[in-house]
């Protein structure tokens, strides 16, 4: 199935991994007598000028440009062009000089904004505090233009309700906020566009030492004992963009970061998709890229990250409050991203509501801390299940148990259940890199399941698997314990 992210000015057209796929092989687009050829699961069509009507047909060829699989033909009807509601003008004036607070002008002009009109921002920097998007509205920061989060954390209250590390609590407001938190509803809030070429940034580290001061009355960030910080000072910390109870949001072309904590967060929301753009969190703890959180169908591709911790973190709720609402994360996408800094592309470690069904190909993240890391506690319960992974480069492979963010009741009476991993055509350096660049070597690869009766890692494929030039042998290549059902092929060790 080819699914697309239609613009007034552009279509994103995204399809799934053929399993047909193989080495030589690349997809053929055809639109509007137009051939082109790509190895990516993705392709723009922009430049139409006034061409509203594109036919479009997509096929997987061989190297002979043999058609292999075709999707289905598809005629797409761009949008009409909507009116731009200037936020540097009136009835806004909203001044771009990076001194200005806006924050009235810029909600005046979300307040305002109608199903067929667009909020822009144009060039310039525009200082602001905690915002607001309703459904049927969009957001264009043109090129340029920086939609920046004042460090402030006053400008972000008052508090709401949300999710950090899997507990629901009161915290601070987030640079834009969409929709409103329930765990036990459905999706209230829907169809919602942040796009352009521009910037969106928040407070960064100074915003987060300042939301923890406030919250604290502590005067500096304890790097060391992470553990035995006041959590609230922590988890009270607001997101970049949090999306509650929402469904059909799009995130296209821009640059994004530096929030105080994580960046983009969905939780209980349904089709959220993610596509060309930057994440980046320098020196922000907790500075996650992109969170699905109790979320289904979301998918993120085409981005580059620069992260302080996960790049894309999976979850699903925490300990018992994750058991009882239990809502898992399903159908999650996550394709042709890239990094130079961050942890890694992270399920877990809080998935006590269950995780169902998480697709990754064509990523390359060798330059992280953790690679690609499936991480849960004992005391989690919940479940892992359908990961599916494909030519894809990390550092290391891992899937343990950890022994942080251990705070909190016990759940249910037993570990999470991991069961059907499939790992093909992966590179492993071995190598972990810090956001300061120090590097160390680790175990490639970690299959490492439950010692409780019952609770064993089980059916995992290892296929293809090429693990580069390791400098030392102070580390096994390979480690695994408490698995079954364990089928490897080739795997080589230059």
């Amino acid at each position: 199935m080819i699914s697309k992210i239609v613009l007034e000015d552009a279509v994103v057209l995204y399809w799934d991994r053929s399993k047909k796929f193989q080495k030589g092989y690349r997809y053929c687009v055809q639109f509007d007598g137009t051939i082109a050829y790509t190895e990516k699961t993705h392709f723009t069509i922009d430049n139409l000028g006034k061409n509203k009507k594109i036919k479009i047909v997509i096929s997987l060829v061989d190297e002979k440009n043999n058609v292999v699989k075709e999707y289905e033909k598809e005629t797409i009807y761009l949008p009409p062009t909507k009116k731009r509601l200037d936020v540097s003008k009136a009835p806004y004036f909203a001044v771009g000089d990076g001194k200005t607070l806006n924050t009235k002008a810029i909600q005046k002009a979300f307040d305002d904004c109608k199903a067929d009109e667009a909020v822009y921002i144009p060039e310039g920097v525009f200082l602001t505090g905690a915002l607001n998007m309703h459904s049927n509205s969009e957001l264009y920061v043109e090129k340029g233009g920086v939609l920046q989060g004042t460090k402030n954390p006053e400008d972000y209250l008052p508090k709401i309700r949300s999710r950090f590390e899997g507990w629901e609590r009161d915290c601070y407001r987030s640079l834009i906020n969409i929709g409103e938190m329930d765990a036990y509803g459905g999706c209230t809030t829907s169809n919602i566009v942040i796009r352009g070429k521009g910037a969106i940034l928040g407070g960064g580290r100074p915003l987060m030492e300042k939301t923890i001061l406030r919250e604290t009355g502590r005067d500096r960030v304890l790097e060391a004992a992470y553990d035995e910080i006041d959590k609230n000072g922590w988890r009270s910390r607001g997101r970049l963009i949090s999306i509650c109870n929402t469904q059909n949001v799009v995130m296209h072309g821009l640059e994004l970061g530096m929030g105080p904590s994580w960046n983009i967060h969905m939780v209980y929301c349904d089709n959220v998709v993610t596509a060309d753009c930057y994440i980046h969190s320098e020196n922000v703890n907790n500075g996650d890229g992109w969170n699905p959180d109790s979320s289904t169908n979301c998918t993120i591709f085409n981005c580059d990250f620069n992260t302080r911790d996960d790049m894309v973190a999976i979850k699903s709720g925490k300990n018992p409050e994750g058991n009882i609402i239990n809502r898992p994360s399903r159908n999650i996408r996550v394709f042709d991203c890239r990094c130079t800094h961050g942890h890694g592309l992270a399920i877990g470690s809080e998935l006590s509501g269950g995780i169902d069904g998480v697709f990754v190909w064509d990523c390359e993240m060798e330059k992280s801390r953790c690679g690609m890391e499936i991480k849960a506690r004992s005391s989690r319960g919940g479940y892992v299940k359908n990961v599916c992974v494909y030519n894809s480069s990390f550092s290391i492979l891992a899937i343990r148990s950890i022994t942080y963010n251990a705070d909190g009741e016990t759940p249910a009476s037993h570990p999470p259940v991991l069961d059907n991993f499939h790992f093909e055509d992966i590179t492993l350096t071995g190598v972990c890199l810090k956001h300061n660049d120090e590097t160390w070597e680790e175990s490639a690869i970690m299959i490492e399941g439950f010692e409780e009766p019952g609770y064993a890692l089980t059916n995992v494929a290892l296929k293809n698997i090429r693990i580069k030039n390791r400098t030392t042998t102070k580390k096994h290549t390979m480690n695994m314990q408490f698995a079954q059902g364990v089928v490897i092929e080739n795997i080589t060790c230059e």
